[in-house]
């Protein structure tokens, strides 16, 4: 066969199809496109771009166009690219471009490869394949998708190729016979397409967030709608890195009873869930629990109000299994206690707590000292401290940075004594988890580690961080759930990563032998130097840090790394190097951070304004 360049005609047509296939979600129909072009394969290998949607209104819905009659293998192969953007139900336009046994076994939902831009397309360079032609599309892997719907940020080489077989078919059509395994999109695509949401997983009395994605609309596959869509992600079970560390209440094989596409609320703002005949035996504790994990996971899905999730049996549409309020179902997920006071340590080394007082027009901030042992002078200079999600004892670290205390804030007595932590321990700020353990990271050079006090008050042990490779742990923050620690490592003297480990616990089972972090993952890779970093409410992270050469910003992240959820107002250029906010979403806290001002707070809906002289703001965690 005789090849030619793909020609500008051929570039034009495809950029009036982006035009084109782009319609608002309340348009009736598509106006279609007929593609020019001879059946040629070009023999220059010129590597072009398909920047499919680039830019795309997240309100508008997209189209694929069909594939013309004797379109050119460069038309196919540029066409289908673009349909696998497309809303178009389980994705028919796209699967036009395929064989028909293609078209059968390709397995769009099986995962997502996200790239940092668009793909490039490039013919093989004068290879006669006897099937047909063959095209490389290569770019630049961002992330992967799986499965489970779960976001991973890529480590390590980036590169993507993947090669689209053609052949024609009885009609002398080309078409692509090995499509990708999954969809490939670039990120604003992606971006487009799909929305984060949370499910919700117990470890031990606590839920803790697991971010997956869903479609924005509904899915082409399964036709659910996107609430839909995250029940069915939630009752198929938490993601691979979150599993060993979670357990879901709902049985095993429990699925939305079979032909629900869509959940709805009623006037009574309650949402109800059919089950599959996996639940309908379940004892009211557990059912109350799943109806629990049902209710975080949607109620930040809908602008309507939700009181109450009720689960239904698969036998009788209107039989109800249990039901939680959004009450009841506080008291069973576990949350963090609201706290009382916010903490810093002031200009004289003390631990001191403020509170906000509103009785007046003018609100004051009023600061104290801790109560107990801490509050007489001179004690311990302190550097750094945490307070316990209670408010009763704080972990503080002495002013050299080589002592670490376990002090009651009640009561009266004396200063206890260290807690034995290595030779010559150089100490972060500590941590405490909604458990009661206490965690602090050694920046000793000779031996950096990361160090377990349990409850407090047990005999200090050294833990294990998969991948760390002895590079040093600047800061730490453990989550409130205990099943995650947030770690800012030193990668070199001007550059500090923020990682999200998974903590891992011995069990009565044996299977664990000693507590355990695994299988970091970059929490905010989009910055390349992060300063301060602080657990924020629904399972994301409040961080402080830079772009490649950008200024410094704090910036709401989620936690799997996948993108910027939000960032705060009046933060560009703010030289923080600490920062803290609360786990607590009904009644969300200022954010405070520590700058060239001093103590600096953040009320909602409010600017940032000086509270105090000191550093090393917390609030208890």
């Amino acid at each position: 066969m005789d090849a030619e360049p793909l020609d500008a005609r051929a570039g034009a047509v495809r950029a009036r199809g982006r035009r084109l296939r782009t319609v608002r979600a309340y348009a009736f129909g598509v106006a279609g496109l007929l593609l020019a072009g001879c059946a040629s394969m070009p023999d220059s290998g010129d590597i072009r771009p398909v920047q499919a949607s680039q830019g795309v209104d997240s309100q508008v819905r997209v189209f694929g166009v069909p594939p013309a009659d004797k379109a050119s293998p460069a038309e196919i192969v540029d066409g289908f690219l673009e349909a696998m953007t497309s809303d178009d139900p389980q994705l028919e336009t796209a699967r036009k471009y395929l064989t028909e046994a293609a078209a059968k076994t390709w397995k769009p939902g099986s995962a997502v490869t996200v790239l940092s831009s668009g793909l490039n397309r490039v013919g093989t360079r004068g290879e006669k394949d006897p099937d047909g032609p063959r095209w490389k599309v290569t770019g630049k892997k961002l992330a992967t998708v799986d499965e489970h719907s779960a976001y991973q940020p890529q480590t390590g080489a980036r590169e993507y190729e993947e090669y689209l077989q053609l052949i024609q078919d009885g009609d002398k059509q080309w078409r692509i016979s090995t499509p990708p395994s999954g969809l490939v999109l670039s990120e604003s695509d992606f971006q487009r397409i799909y929305m984060p949401v949370n499910k919700y997983y117990f470890a031990g009395g606590t839920l803790v967030a697991d971010p997956v994605y869903v479609r924005q609309r509904t899915d082409p596959d399964s036709r659910m709608d996107p609430t839909t869509q995250t029940v069915q992600s939630l009752l198929a079970g938490p993601s691979r890195w979150l599993a060993p560390v979670v357990e879901s209440s709902f049985p095993t094989g429990t699925e939305l009873r079979t032909g629900t596409k869509s959940l709805s609320y009623d006037g009574q703002n309650t949402l109800r869930v059919p089950l599959n005949d996996k639940a309908n035996n379940v004892a009211q504790p557990q059912c109350k629990k799943m109806a629990t994990q049902l209710l975080y996971t949607v109620k930040d899905l809908t602008g309507s109000r939700l009181d109450q999730v009720e689960l239904l049996r698969s036998d009788d549409k209107s039989s109800s299994l249990c039901s939680v309020t959004e009450v009841s179902a506080t008291a069973i997920a576990g949350r963090p206690k609201i706290p009382e006071f916010q903490y810093f340590v002031d200009n004289e080394k003390r631990l001191v707590r403020m509170k906000l007082d509103v009785s007046s027009e003018d609100p004051q901030v009023r600061t104290e000292p801790v109560p107990g042992p801490l509050a007489a002078l001179p004690v311990v200079k302190v550097s750094s401290a945490a307070v316990s999600h209670d408010e009763r004892r704080a972990g503080v670290v002495s002013e050299d940075g080589h002592g670490l205390y376990v002090v009651p804030l009640v009561g009266s007595g004396p200063m206890p004594p260290p807690v034995p932590i290595g030779k010559a321990p150089t100490l972060t700020a500590p941590s405490w988890d909604a458990s009661g353990d206490l965690w602090v990271a050694d920046r000793d050079p000779q031996s950096p580690a990361l160090w377990r006090v349990p409850g407090g008050t047990g005999t200090p042990e050294k833990v294990q961080v998969a991948g760390l490779d002895g590079r040093r742990i600047a800061s730490l923050k453990a989550s409130a759930d205990g099943a995650r620690i947030a770690l800012l490592v030193e990668e070199s003297e001007t550059s500090k990563i923020l990682y999200v480990g998974r903590i891992e616990r011995p069990d009565a089972k044996g299977d664990l032998s000693a507590l355990s972090v695994r299988e970091l993952r970059p929490a905010a890779p989009q910055m390349v130097d992060v300063t301060a970093m602080s657990w924020a409410p629904r399972g994301r992270l409040l961080v402080v840090g830079r772009e490649n050469g950008g200024v410094q910003q704090a910036r709401y992240m989620l936690a799997d790394g996948s993108m910027v959820a939000a960032s705060l107002p009046g933060a560009t250029g703010l030289s923080a190097v600490a920062v803290a906010a609360t786990e607590d979403e009904a009644k969300p806290k200022p954010v405070v951070a520590f700058s060239e001002d001093g103590i600096v707070w953040l009320p909602p809906g409010a600017q940032w304004r000086t509270v105090a002289l000191g550093r090393a703001p917390v609030y208890p965690g």
